[in-house]
């Protein structure tokens, strides 16, 4: 018992006697040193989380505004699904009563002039 009491004690001395654990007199260059760092680090900080707020406000922006042109462009496809709808039901209204499509005649597939020209030899 009295070999682990001696070995956590001699752990312990060490880590108090290391150099890197005890404080050191620090003289007055190094305070201002300290406390420009300090500073410095502040400001680089604050500057940080403005740039991040800043960033945050924009997306928020593009958001809205990305918002705004889908509302616009859901209200545009309701109204040509509306206006698709209208004509289709007037197409087909036509189709019944036109004397174009009700001739037999329109049938028979009459060659066009401008596809005769194209196949001719130059």
């Amino acid at each position: 018992m009295s070999q682990g009491l001696l070995t956590d004690s001699s752990v312990l001395q060490r880590s108090v006697a290391a150099p890197g654990n005890q404080p050191q007199p620090q003289s007055p260059e190094d305070d201002d040193r300290k406390v420009r760092r300090r500073e410095k680090n502040r400001v680089a900080a604050q500057r940080s989380r403005k740039k991040q707020t800043q960033k945050a406000d924009k997306l928020h922006e593009e958001y809205e505004c990305l918002e705004q042109e889908n509302t616009m462009l859901r209200r545009e496809i309701g109204k040509l699904t509306e206006e698709l709808r209208h004509l289709s039901e007037a197409l087909k209204e036509h189709e019944k009563m036109c004397p174009l499509l009700l001739c037999p005649m329109n049938f028979v597939q009459v060659p066009r002039p401008d596809l005769v020209a194209s196949s001719l030899p130059r």
